[in-house]
């Protein structure tokens, strides 16, 4: 599997004119005046480019770009305007960077004219009011909006599904979808709308801590060239990804086949000497399957993944090698079902995340989320968590 580079392009010859040796007249009466040298054209545009040349190697200015740097199209994160309403909240996660821990949710807003489109909202979790339910993430001013500069008419790009990993003190989200409809044959101009966004916690002039992308060039097109071959879309899982020990970025994403078969694997972004790279994982055996969460757990990158087959069915699988191979964990919570078995039990997401707890005595807990339904019809029921 190979990642794509961005390289310096040769001049295409086929829009140059040809360029012939020029001739010399003599002019009458004066055929024993010794000549001056006269270069011929392709002798001196030769000279010209051979200095072209020495002058870019000398000082460095032609150069392929790393894979992953930010394309030339701008963008801009924007805060939701006046006559806009949050419509819902989906694909929910928690992130902590230092002592603080956000909430991050897919938003979806809903224009006066009635257009759709999605943005990121986030919230500051807090320690008040920590013994009563507190609902998060319902004001307008805790939501973004992304939007593509450049031109007359900006427009709105798809953020869906934010997924997000924690490195240091920086945040990484992975936002957008891969659409083989979107780009067609032309996989190679941005790969059909994923995105990997920077974000960092900034605090407000009052005090109050909130997520804020990086800077301008944060926004970075994500490419995984012929790997796509075999896809037909690609979006992330939603949630939280997984940081490793080498500092390598995993997210679960959910793909779709050519034949139009679901299925789940992991995107993976590595950085090093300041170039990055990215690659799509081997994916689980089973098919249908979709909504996918992972997290690392037990022995040293092993990574565990939940997602929903079969109906609705829960399967987890375990790699120890980045996705290069996975195995169905029968002994944890794989196969576990909620209280309903049909295909819409299959569309509500689950998850799990880890988290230590205790003071002294610290322990390491997974915290796992089912969809659980009111056993009377009309009737709302708390979804549960198991830890």
């Amino acid at each position: 599997m190979l990642s794509r580079v961005a390289a310096v392009k040769t001049p295409r010859t086929h829009n140059r004119r040809r360029v012939t040796g020029s001739s010399v007249r003599r002019r009458k009466g004066r055929e024993s005046e010794p000549q001056r040298p006269n270069m011929s054209r392709h002798l001196f545009y030769s000279a010209l480019l051979l200095l072209v040349v020495m002058m870019c190697c000398g000082t460095g200015v032609a150069h392929a770009e790393p894979a992953g740097q930010s394309s030339q199209k701008k963008f801009e994160w924007k805060v939701i305007p006046e006559g806009v309403t949050l419509e819902s909240l989906g694909v929910p996660g928690l992130l902590k960077v230092g002592n603080d821990v956000f909430a991050v949710a897919e938003a979806q807003c809903k224009e006066s004219q009635g257009t759709v489109f999605t943005g990121v909202a986030s919230q500051l979790l807090t320690t008040k009011n920590v013994n009563a339910p507190v609902e998060v993430l319902n004001e307008m001013k805790d939501t973004q909006f992304l939007e593509e500069d450049g031109s007359d008419d900006p427009k709105k790009v798809d953020v869906s599904r934010p997924t997000t990993v924690v490195r240091g003190n920086d945040i990484y989200m992975l936002v957008g979808k891969y659409s083989f409809a979107d780009v067609g044959e032309n996989r190679d101009a941005d790969d059909g709308g994923l995105l990997l966004v920077q974000w960092q916690v900034s605090a407000e002039s009052g005090g109050e801590k909130r997520i804020k992308w990086k800077d301008n060039d944060a926004v970075s097109r994500i490419s995984v060239g012929e790997q796509l071959e075999s896809w037909t879309g690609l979006i992330g899982g939603g949630g939280s990804g997984v940081k490793m020990n080498d500092d390598t970025l995993a997210f679960p994403v959910e793909g779709t086949r050519k034949e139009g078969e679901k299925t789940v694997l992991l995107l993976i972004y590595t950085l090093k000497d300041n170039a990055a790279s990215w690659k799509l994982s081997k994916e689980i055996p089973d098919g249908g399957c979709s909504d996918p969460s992972v997290v690392e757990w037990g022995e040293k990158d092993k990574l565990m993944m939940m997602t929903a087959c079969d109906g609705g069915r829960r399967r987890v699988y375990e790699s120890g090698d980045m996705g290069e191979s996975w195995t169905e964990a029968l002994g944890t919570l794989s196969r576990v079902w909620g209280n309903k078995q049909d295909e819409g039990a299959k569309a509500v997401r689950s998850g799990f995340i880890t988290a230590t707890i205790g003071v002294d005595d610290k322990r390491n807990v997974m915290l796992v989320t089912l969809p659980v339904y009111a056993e009377e019809e009309g009737k709302k029921r708390e979804n549960s968590i198991f830890g």
